[in-house]
């Protein structure tokens, strides 16, 4: 495994420079070197004939080349003899022979201009690495990277965030820092990110906002909190496996952060605080088949963005949660994925369709299958372990499409393409009694147990507008039990217990779920477990400051940015009511402000406000308790401010 400076560096620096040394380096020829940095190889061929290229044993290049893996000595000595532009044309043919060139490098090659400047193209401290076997220890420094060319045109647009872009990806679009032989390109990528957070009411302990109402949280005041949060830390490499079909695009991502949970070990206890662990985000491969010049199709397998709702998401430093309860509605989780995409010329339509594990964000309770106490949280330990299973027991998949259509709403340079989306998503919630959980009562009519099922149904719209003034993203969603993915206020299924009598309740196999048995017309029966219908979305408006004020893009002001933003999540208020009341609506309002300074750190702080409305509880008629007194509703005054690291 070797590290590249860029892609097929060498290859490209053999061909270009070829003439440089073979006309001017050798003392066996009799070119003359250039007389100035502003006559190129070009010229002096120009002026003196075609000059023969030096043997292999002296040729500074072909040496360079053998040493590196590239060439054998075989092989440098074939070249031998030839002319500058022989030698040039048969480079190109055995580095393509060995699958370091395409057929498309080879193509833009052959009709490449006249060599740059030997002044130019060769700097006192350039570092040649090919594919040897070179480890990383045994390098001096980190591979360098060639110098970004300056962007041409104005100061670029926003462009939205956006998680499953649609466009094909390019063969050999995965510009390698680390290549495993000729066909594995490795692109490292990520950010680090530390914020100082204030927060007026921060009930729950943690460094992002939740909605209000979560239990009882009646206390001496509104409990605030301050944090230095540094567990944004996210890291991921891109892949791409060649394949000996041009039309064929084998690519992948792996990509994780410690965001999640902390470590559990005795030895980390004191200073937990600290000590995130990491966990995947993203791990999936990608094939690519392209059928024609506009149509090709696509196949995902792994952990990717979910395509119900995922698609659009909002630009805000909060990323923890990332509007969690405040109508942002996201989530990633493992599926197959499978697309075609169609490019009528200007406008391209792809229809996704999903088969994905079904999740529905259950909370463990540390019980037995047989209800009793389970002690020293065993029983949340192999809830975690093993995963959820009110999803699974449905024994069938989630069922997830999107349609996306894209194109040019604003046709001015650097302007990102348009999309509008819709997207949907089915599946089925079991929950478990075993046998011995059934109530005593119940028994004779449920000897063997019993199994309840509840649907999920949601749909979205969602649009991605930018324009060379502003940027707008905006997304609406409708469905039940969105828990799972960070809408319907969190809200889990309630009991439907309209006309029981004689009730007892028993725990699901889980642990997750209290059932509740009755009688019906004299009838027993297990009640129904019904999903909270609720509705939200958000709009996120980006504003190029830079780009309005005509800024300089290689000045320090070409990367100021503002973003307004708001969102809502709201459950029907009459299943709220038999939840038991208690939070119903939640809404945010955020002003974020970033400055790029370079392409590796930006400045960014975001002033929000998080609001959380609650209903009457059922069972004492008044609003929850907050501050020692009913409160209709909670506000959160978020400050959060800090560097953000890209690499």
């Amino acid at each position: 495994m070797t590290y590249k400076s860029a892609r097929f560096l060498p290859a490209v620096l053999a061909i270009f420079l070829l003439p440089v040394f073979a006309a001017g380096s050798d003392s066996n020829n009799n070119s003359p070197a250039p007389k100035n940095a502003n006559e190129s190889s070009a010229d002096i061929k120009a002026n003196n004939g075609t000059a023969p290229a030096a043997n292999a044993a002296n040729d500074p290049l072909l040496k360079l080349l053998v040493s590196k893996g590239v060439l054998s000595a075989s092989e440098a000595g074939s070249l031998a003899g030839s002319s500058s532009g022989e030698m040039r044309d048969r480079l190109l043919s055995l580095l393509k022979d060995k699958g370091i060139l395409s057929a498309d490098d080879l193509s833009a090659l052959h009709t490449a201009p006249s060599p740059a400047p030997a002044a130019a193209l060769v700097p006192a401290t350039l570092e040649i690495n090919t594919v040897s076997p070179v480890t990383t220890a045994q390098r001096t420094g980190p591979p360098q990277t060639p110098p970004t060319p300056a962007p041409s045109g104005p100061i670029a647009a926003i462009a939205p965030i956006r998680t499953m872009p649609i466009t094909p990806p390019k063969r050999e679009g995965v510009l390698p820092s680390i290549s495993i032989g000729n066909n594995v390109h490795i692109q490292p990528y990520g950010f680090y990110k530390t914020t100082a957070v204030y927060d007026t009411s921060s009930p729950y302990g943690n460094d992002f906002p939740l909605p209000g109402f979560i239990g009882d949280i009646n206390g001496p005041d509104k409990i605030p909190e301050f944090h230095i949060k540094t567990r944004a830390l996210r890291v991921g490499s891109k892949f791409e496996w060649l394949d000996k079909s041009e039309n064929i695009t084998v690519t992948g991502a792996l990509e994780l952060d410690f965001e999640g949970n902390f470590s559990r070990a005795n030895n980390r206890n004191i200073s937990s605080i600290r000590s995130n662990a990491p966990q995947i985000r993203l791990g999936y491969g990608r094939l690519d088949w392209k059928l024609s010049d506009k149509t090709s199709l696509n196949f995902l397998g792994g952990q990717d963005w979910t395509p119900f709702g995922s698609s659009t998401l909002p630009n805000l430093i909060e990323t923890t949660g990332l509007g969690v309860g405040f109508g942002t509605l996201y989530e990633r989780d493992p599926q197959f994925r499978f697309g075609i995409n169609h490019n009528f010329g200007g406008f391209s339509l792809e229809p996704d369709f999903a088969v994905v594990l079904p999740s529905f964000g259950n909370l463990p309770t540390d019980i037995t299958a047989a209800g009793a106490v389970v002690p020293n949280g065993e029983g949340i330990g192999n809830q975690l372990g093993f995963g959820e299973r009110q999803g699974t027991d449905s024994g069938r998949p989630e069922l997830q499409a999107r349609l996306v259509a894209q194109f040019q709403l604003d046709h001015a340079a650097n302007v990102a393409p348009a999309q509008l989306i819709v997207s949907g998503v089915q599946s089925q919630r079991d929950v478990v009694v075993l046998a011995s959980a059934v109530p005593t009562a119940f028994k004779g009519a449920f000897p063997t147990g019993a199994r309840i099922s509840s649907d999920r149904k949601a749909w979205t719209a969602e649009a991605q507008l930018p324009t060379r003034w502003f940027t707008l993203v905006a997304k609406y969603y409708n469905g039940s039990d969105l828990r799972y993915y960070f809408a319907g206020q969190i809200l889990g299924p309630f009991n439907d217990t309209t006309g029981l009598t004689g009730t007892a309740t028993a725990q699901s196999i889980d642990g997750s779920t209290t059932t509740v048995f009755g009688l019906r017309n004299g009838i027993p029966v297990i009640a129904n477990s019904l999903p909270p219908r609720s509705q939200g979305g958000f709009v996120n408006l980006g504003l190029p400051l830079s780009r309005w004020a005509n800024a300089d893009p290689q000045g320090r002001n070409a990367g100021w940015q503002m973003y307004f933003h708001y969102g809502y999540d709201q459950v029907l208020a009459r299943d709220v009511r038999r939840e038991g009341g208690g939070r119903e609506k939640g809404d945010v309002g955020a002003v974020t402000l970033f400055y790029k300074l370079n392409p590796y750190v930006t400045f960014a702080v975001e002033e929000s406000l998080y609001t959380t409305r609650a209903l009457p509880l059922t069972a004492t008629g008044k609003f929850p308790l907050f501050e020692g007194r009913p409160n209709r509703e909670v506000n959160d005054f978020r400050s959060e401010i800090g560097p953000i690291f890209t690499f």
